[in-house]
C-alpha cells in the first residue's frame, strides 16, 4: 500500500506553485489602480503592500503566493476558492503565512487541512510562491 508523503506525521494535502512577471502586475496595477487592488488583496495587503518601495513586486508576490495555495487546494481561484479568502501577512520575523477566510477556510476544514506551509522569492523581474498543504492524519493513517 502507498503511504502519502509527509513532514513529520502530517500526510501532505497538496502543493502549489505559482510565478508572476513583476512588470505585468506593475502593468495592470496602472491601468485598473484601486479597483483591481481592492478585488484582489484585503485592505491589510494594499496597507503593506503600499509602504514599500516598490510596491508592484510585493503585489506580485502576495498574487502568486495566493495561487499557489488555491492550486494546492486543488480548487484554483474560482467559485470555491476567491481572491480575499486567502490573506497573506507577515509572521514575526518576516516569513510569510496565510490566513483563510470564508470559502477558502470551510474548504480546509472540510478536508481536515492542519496547516498551509507557504514561501516566495522575489527577484528584479518575478515573484515565485509555493504552497504545501498538510492534513490532520485520521485515525486510519
Amino acid at each position: 500500500m502507498h503511504q502519502p508523503s509527509r513532514i513529520g506525521r502530517q500526510p501532505i494535502a497538496g502543493v502549489g506553485v505559482d510565478m508572476v512577471e513583476n512588470d505585468r502586475m506593475r502593468s495592470a496595477i496602472q491601468r485598473w489602480g484601486p479597483t483591481l487592488l481592492s478585488r484582489l488583496f484585503t485592505p491589510a495587503e494594499i496597507s503593506y503592500c503600499e509602504k514599500q518601495a516598490a510596491p508592484w513586486r510585493h503585489y506580485a508576490g502576495r498574487f502568486a503566493l495566493k495561487e499557489a495555495v488555491a492550486k494546492a487546494f486543488g480548487t484554483g481561484i474560482g467559485a470555491n476558492i476567491r481572491w480575499k479568502d486567502i490573506e497573506v501577512f507577515r509572521k514575526p520575523g518576516g516569513a510569510p503565512g496565510v490566513r483563510l477566510h470564508a470559502n477558502a477556510r470551510l474548504h480546509a476544514g472540510r478536508h481536515r487541512v492542519r496547516e498551509v506551509l507557504v514561501s516566495v522569492a522575489h527577484t528584479h523581474r518575478y515573484a515565485l510562491a509555493q504552497a504545501i498543504i498538510l492534513r490532520d492524519a485520521g485515525p486510519e493513517e
